[in-house]
């Protein structure tokens, strides 16, 4: 028998500690992480009600949302006793709805052109800076550097990817643009590149200049920063 109990609907809790009808009276903007998460959830577990469950579930990330939206269900079910992996997907998928949604407001917002290594990064970091596994994108842009496209050329394990450079220039062209950036993430949180990232960099370099490509920079994304290959200088 599961250990999730049907105390459903939070009755153990005062008509004004609920989190569905506090968030219907007061708006959802006013609930804290755990009663956010107690929604999700729905029920509590045997002797334990939702919010505390709720609670236990961000302590044992150390109460960071992040470093909860790195987990997979899998894990996130083991912690919890009778919790289950569909229970776990509905939480990690929408963590996951929720870096997406501030990534299109973010794109949303963007203005004519992106100039600068920390527009590049406004715009990709969404992607990225949470993987656990390292990727590879472009960023395609007109000639006014607006965005016009945005695209994973590869996916990789936990410390390397590997890029095909045919398959990248393909995506510019079949985009017909002209100038792009470079991107990928370190889920380690190094910021400095590896000598095969500047190995790859030179050499995408060196294809761009044959097709009268520009590449306006290399960004590396870590979970709380990133490096830039033109602020740097290694962009030459």
């Amino acid at each position: 028998m599961s250990d999730w109990v049907s105390a459903d609907m939070m009755r153990d809790l005062a008509a004004g500690d609920k989190p569905r009808e506090k968030a219907l009276s007061q708006g959802i903007g006013v609930l804290t992480d755990a009663e956010l998460l107690a929604i999700l959830l729905r029920v509590g577990t045997a002797g334990k009600s939702v919010l505390s469950v709720a609670r236990d579930i961000l302590r044992q990330h150390d109460n960071d949302l992040a470093r909860l939206a790195r987990t997979t269900p899998m894990a996130l079910a083991k912690m919890v006793p009778g919790m289950g992996p569909a229970k776990a997907i509905t939480v990690i998928a929408a963590l996951e709805l929720g870096l997406r949604a501030r990534g299109a407001m973010a794109r949303a917002q963007q203005v004519e052109s992106i100039t600068g290594s920390q527009a590049l990064y406004e715009y990709i970091r969404t992607r990225l800076e949470l993987l656990t596994h390292e990727e590879f994108w472009i960023i395609i842009l007109n000639q006014r550097l607006a965005p016009i496209a945005c695209e994973r050329v590869s996916q990789g394990g936990i410390a390397a990817t590997l890029v095909d450079i045919r398959l990248l220039f393909k995506k510019v062209i079949d985009h017909q643009a002209s100038t792009i950036a470079l991107v990928h993430n370190h889920p380690s949180g190094q910021l400095r590149p590896s000598a095969q990232d500047d190995d790859l960099t030179r050499r995408i370099l060196a294809g761009a200049k044959t097709l009268d490509i520009r590449v306006i920079d290399h960004i590396i994304v870590t979970p709380s920063a990133y490096y830039s290959f033109a602020d740097e200088g290694h962009l030459l």
